[in-house]
């Protein structure tokens, strides 16, 4: 494989990071990365949006960035922009903004979208992250705006959850609250342990977590760099950690600015998330930290790496997501067998067909996102189920799925249980996209027939199978029950699905010898 060389911008909520990086032979590894301070979310998050001078140097730095690009000859760059851009009110003027006066296309990350790239950051270090995870373990993922917090299990994500506790916002709480230094820590302890608190109550139960990762700008660098060269690179005990902790309230500022290379105008933020992680160990009783020192660019990276096969990826994040929407399912009371069997159906038409369909892989993953979740809204309402599924899928973050694929999702477990009317605002699009909800219009007609299937939720066939012909889909089942139920309700929807697609799903049951 030729050596490619990719750029990475993170448009962050404090500081613009470029990285430039090299693929070479299946590996990755960064080349240079250059860093500069820029407070953009203390105005986007008051304000919701950013003053001339603000946007004047942004766009500066950006053509900086442009320029160095340029002469390390880079082939490919992604540059994103994470929660102070999300949140400025005219987002979509400032992107177009810097986009004419810089060169650069920035796309805004939703917070699931970024989290999941800070998640393969920490995945880009190989076998340590496969190995921490197999054990009970937290990440906490510390930005500008917001936390996350993730549990894992076995290597695979249990929950995630995500808290308005980010270093910014919590810097600027303190600062409307014109407290003196000496009661910060205090003050930070009860806004802190408010949020975990509940994070706790609702997720952690008796589980035991062995291992804490720590994700963020601050305090992650300097322990990676002080224990790199260590058996054990980032690894370093509570204990330990806490000492580091009391050290940042008891040296002297500029000392510990000196000992530990911290920017003097950087030491809040630094104390801050030191404060965090130091409130995350008390509640779960960790005993280990591991910090890998990997910033979002890392992740962006990793993802390049990973869609234009540059990397080998040891890690199945797709699963990820589907644990993500069983835990949702499993917390609305769905119902876990009769989930897997839709997902089987629906996966069985949808292969069958994806040669017609214009659907994608990432459809795919939808669609079983839809079968998992087809009827979460029956916890709140078995009468009006169609509405409250839509609600509680397009008002839960699902790690690793944009705002845009969310909504897809939820118009599919809408629409399996109510028809589409043939007008784009039926399915509340807030972009008003043909694409979207032309795909909404073909996941749900596949979902509907898989509901059809099983309409008596009694599971009464696994041996299914499905081929296409001449416009005649056929879907056999192999199986002696009475599927008299599901031949009537597959008829019921046959005709909407023949609609979109212009093929006709006819049904062939085959009897078990």
């Amino acid at each position: 494989m030729a050596t490619r060389i990719f750029g990475a911008i993170d448009v962050g909520s404090y500081e613009l990071n470029l990285s430039i990086y090299e693929f070479d032979q299946d590996s990755m590894k960064v080349i240079d990365s250059i860093k500069y301070r820029l407070d953009l979310g203390t105005d986007s998050y008051s304000k919701g949006r950013l003053p001339a001078d603000k946007i004047e140097e942004l766009c500066r730095i950006l053509r900086e960035f442009n320029r160095i690009m340029k002469g390390y000859h880079v082939s490919d760059y992604r540059a994103y922009g994470t929660s102070a851009i999300r949140e400025t009110r005219n987002t979509r003027i400032l992107l177009d903004q810097i986009e004419q006066r810089t060169g650069i296309h920035v796309d805004v990350l939703s917070n699931a979208e970024q989290r999941f790239m800070d998640y393969k950051s920490v995945a880009s270090k190989g076998n340590d992250f496969i190995r921490t995870i197999d054990n009970p373990t937290a990440i906490v993922d510390i930005g500008g705006g917001s936390i996350q917090m993730s549990l894992f299990d076995k290597d695979k994500l249990v929950v995630t959850q995500n808290m308005k506790l980010g270093v910014l916002r919590l810097q600027e709480r303190l600062n409307e609250l014109d407290a003196t230094p000496a009661k910060y820590d205090d003050l930070l302890e009860e806004i802190i342990e408010a949020q975990i608190g509940v994070f706790k109550k609702l997720y952690l139960e008796d589980r035991r977590i062995e291992n804490l990762i720590i994700v963020d700008d601050y305090v992650s660098p300097i322990t990676w760099a002080r224990t790199k060269d260590s058996k054990n690179p980032g690894m370093v005990s509570a204990e330990r950690f806490m000492a580091f902790f009391d050290r940042i309230r008891e040296m002297n500022p500029v000392e510990f600015c000196r000992r530990y290379s911290v920017a003097m105008e950087n030491l809040q933020l630094v104390y801050i998330a030191a404060k965090l992680i130091n409130s995350t160990l008390k509640m779960m009783g960790t005993e280990n930290i591991w910090a890998p020192g990997v910033s979002l660019n890392d992740g962006i990276a990793y993802e390049y790496g990973e869609r234009k096969k540059l990397i080998v990826i040891d890690h199945d994040f797709e699963e990820d997501i589907i644990a993500c929407a069983r835990n949702i399912s499993r917390r609305y009371m769905g119902d876990d067998k009769r989930g897997k069997t839709l997902e089987k159906i629906c996966l069985t038409i949808f292969d069958s067909m994806k040669k017609i369909t214009g659907l994608s892989k990432r459809d795919r993953l939808l669609l079983r996102m839809a079968a998992i979740l087809h009827d979460c809204g029956k916890y709140i309402s078995l009468y009006n189920l169609a509405q409250s599924s839509y609600d509680i899928v397009k008002a839960t973050e699902i790690i690793g799925l944009s705002d845009s694929e969310r909504e897809i999702v939820a118009g599919v477990v809408k629409y399996n249980h109510t028809y589409l009317d043939y007008d784009i605002d039926s399915v509340n699009s807030e972009h008003e996209d043909d694409d979207i909800y032309m795909r909404i219009a073909k996941l749900s007609a596949i979902l509907r027939i898989a509901n059809g299937l099983d309409k008596s939720q009694k599971q009464k066939f696994n041996d299914i199978k499905a081929s296409l012909k001449d416009d005649v889909l056929t879907i056999t089942v192999r199986t002696n029950k009475d599927i008299t139920l599901e031949k009537g309700m597959f008829l019921r929807r046959a005709d909407f699905f023949q609609e979109i697609f212009c093929v006709k799903p006819v049904i062939k049951q085959i009897s078990k010898v």
